[in-house]
């Protein structure tokens, strides 16, 4: 018996991965996916947004393509301009695109602010709206994202950001916060890298081994563990800090943010109950700073 033509179009959409009808955002995703006409499906994005057809999705998809055909400063202003178009509880996955976006073009500092922001919605409660966890997508595959990874998550991120502005000392902090929450060698070996970057190869040299010898989540990556021998063997030659850092910057992390990160120590790092030595730290620093002024 021949297929019906009801089972083909079925097929056509599961295997193309098109939804179903002859909206604007249907016509969209057939351009970018059957297609493969990029801009055409640019065009059809905006329709759907315009006339208000799935433009949620709409928004976000737009942005993925413009992203590919290196339009990504007009994805953003789009995000920007639209985001009031989309429901209270898309705007969490809108800030991950916007982030996504400002990586790609560069805006270190905007990336910064808004990762802040979101560990700020986690203080607050208002993470994931206000549930434990929720469904993320990788490689076509759905799975559970806790609150608390992805507080990790953000803060090697906010971490890598501050690599990038040559703020160590800002990124040392939010390293060692997210290897509390829920370790792995990658952020390990970026801690690492921010500690040879201050000249203080024994505590480098600490962190690393934890990678060479397999005792933390994520060593048993290769490439982990190569970037870790690279790095202890960068300890091995003795650099003086001002060489290293001429023009230390500044913390650049202010008192709310913080007092955050305590909080949530407090609830996930009961067992260290007395504050953390690099949030003394932070008090000399700006207890000198204070003086100098």
């Amino acid at each position: 018996m021949e297929m019906s033509s009801r089972t083909k179009e079925d097929q056509f959409h599961i295997i193309h991965k098109v939804p179903s009808g002859d909206g604007p955002y249907v016509k969209a995703k057939h351009a970018q996916l059957v297609e493969r006409d990029q801009e055409g499906a640019i065009v059809w994005f905006w329709k759907a947004i315009n006339a208000g057809d799935r433009v949620e999705s709409a928004l976000k998809d737009m942005a993925v393509v413009m992203k590919q055909l290196d339009r990504t400063e007009e994805a953003i202003e789009a995000i920007k301009s639209f985001r009031c178009l989309c429901p209270k509880s898309s705007q969490e996955s809108l800030d991950n695109v916007l982030i996504d976006l400002f990586k790609k073009c560069g805006k270190v500092d905007e990336q910064i602010v808004l990762l802040k922001q979101k560990l700020r919605m986690i203080y607050r409660g208002e993470a994931f709206n206000g549930k434990p966890t929720k469904t993320a997508r990788s490689h076509g595959k759905k799975f559970q994202v806790s609150v608390r990874q992805e507080t990790s998550r953000i803060l090697g991120n906010l971490g890598w950001a501050y690599i990038q502005k040559t703020n160590f000392m800002a990124a040392e902090v939010v390293y060692k916060k997210a290897q509390m929450i829920d370790p792995d060698a990658n952020k390990a070996n970026n801690l690492g890298f921010c500690l040879i970057k201050q000249a203080r190869y024994d505590e480098a040299r600490s962190v690393l081994q934890h990678v060479v010898n397999g005792s933390i989540p994520g060593s048993d990556d290769i490439r982990a563990r190569n970037k870790a021998h690279e790095l202890l063997v960068e300890t091995e030659t003795w650099r003086p800090a001002s060489e290293l850092l001429p023009d230390l910057p500044g913390l650049d992390l202010d008192e709310d943010f913080v007092n955050g990160l305590e909080k949530l120590m407090n609830v996930w790092a009961p067992s260290r109950s007395k504050r953390l030595p690099i949030f003394e730290q932070i008090e000399n620093f700006r207890d000198q700073n204070q003086i100098a002024c």
